[in-house]
């Protein structure tokens, strides 16, 4: 249990660039910040060794867990499976629905919900933001409120779900994180695990559109950048 006198909040943390800063935020807050993040076999499992420097370096308590077992529940999704083709196209629903995990946020929301009633944490923190809405049902508003319901009443503890950029871009989360002096080198984006960001996969192109919005250098290297983001600086 938490015996810190500063309220203490989970915080479902990817390693993304989303995810890292909502973890700044939280620690900005105040609140003593517990990370959570989790092993379900995606294909892009290096952001979980960002997500364990980044702790490491700020102090702060992380767990890492490892949901591999339900594997085979969740593999109908590019994201899960290495045979299916991972789409190198815009973040939009036509091309992305392969990436779809099924029941991803719910699983994860659970497990960081009854980790916060096993500590005291009054809040479990995660990055859905507005860009996701079109893709993952599981990043809705509508999504959102009612795990929050759901969390205030399903425990003698009530937990309220925060998902601070819920209707908020990722160029809009960027400049909030720039703003902070953040650096996001610090980030893994990519759903592809590779030694490089591949700069072609939906999510890569998402990040670099972000970074161009806000007319910033993306500090990550990349193997190749999308058409989109042609002319941007880049490292």
């Amino acid at each position: 249990m938490s015996d810190s006198p500063r309220p203490a909040t989970v915080v479902i943390y990817s390693g993304g660039m989303d995810s890292y800063t909502v973890l700044h935020r939280a620690l900005r807050e105040g609140r003593e910040v517990h990370a959570l993040s989790f092993d379900y076999g995606q294909r892009h499992a290096r952001e979980l060794e960002v997500a364990r420097e980044v702790c490491r370096d700020l102090g702060v308590p992380h767990q890492v867990v490892d949901i591999t077992a339900i594997h085979g529940l969740i593999d109908a999704s590019a994201l899960t499976d290495s045979s299916q083709e991972l789409p190198d196209a815009d973040y939009a629903e036509a091309n992305l629905k392969a990436t779809v995990v099924p029941n991803r946020n719910m699983i994860l929301l659970s497990l960081a919900i009854a980790k916060a009633v096993n500590i005291g944490a009054d809040r479990v923190d995660y990055g859905a933001h507005g860009g996701d809405h079109v893709l993952y049902p599981d990043c809705r508003p509508e999504f959102v409120e009612a795990m929050n319901d759901v969390a205030g009443i399903a425990n003698f503890e009530p937990v309220t779900l925060h998902a601070p950029y819920l209707r908020t871009g990722k160029d809009e989360i960027l400049a909030e994180g720039l703003a902070m002096g953040l650096d996001y080198a610090m980030t893994w984006t990519c759903y592809r695990g590779e030694a490089l960001a591949c700069g072609r996969c939906g999510s890569c192109r998402e990040r670099l559109s972000a970074f161009a919005a806000n007319g910033a250098v993306d500090p990550l290297a990349y193997d190749t950048i999308g058409d989109e983001a042609e002319g941007t600086d880049h490292v």
